[in-house]
């Protein structure tokens, strides 16, 4: 089978599709908040969806890590706006220290072609 690397960088590659799956790195957003921070993340979920051929309806698992798990209703609000209610995906949720203080959030996603 294939390999196509999406946006590949000299560090990593932000989504790699082999076969029918398609793996995104790790992406957060820009904001100060969780809210905006999680709705410029999904959207960035959306673009590399859509450059490999999926939609957020092909979600098969996301793992979702908060900075402060305090904010797990706040992050979920803009979630269950934004996923498909018919085809939702296995997901995780735990807290952990991201890269840096500025991020609130981070999604891991795995998806169908």
């Amino acid at each position: 089978m294939s390999i196509q690397r999406i946006e590949p960088g000299a560090r990593m590659s932000n989504a790699v599709v082999h076969g029918n799956t398609v793996y995104l790195a790790g992406r957060v957003g820009e904001g100060e908040s969780v809210t905006d921070q999680c709705k410029s993340a999904l959207a960035d979920i959306d673009r590399l969806l859509a450059a490999a051929g999926s939609d957020k309806s092909k979600i098969l698992q996301t793992i979702i890590y908060l900075s402060d798990i305090a904010n797990f209703g706040e992050m979920n609000a803009v979630w269950e706006a934004w996923i498909d209610p018919i085809n939702p995906p296995a997901r995780a949720t735990s807290e952990a220290k991201l890269t840096t203080p500025k991020f609130k959030v981070e999604f891991i996603v795995t998806a169908a072609i």
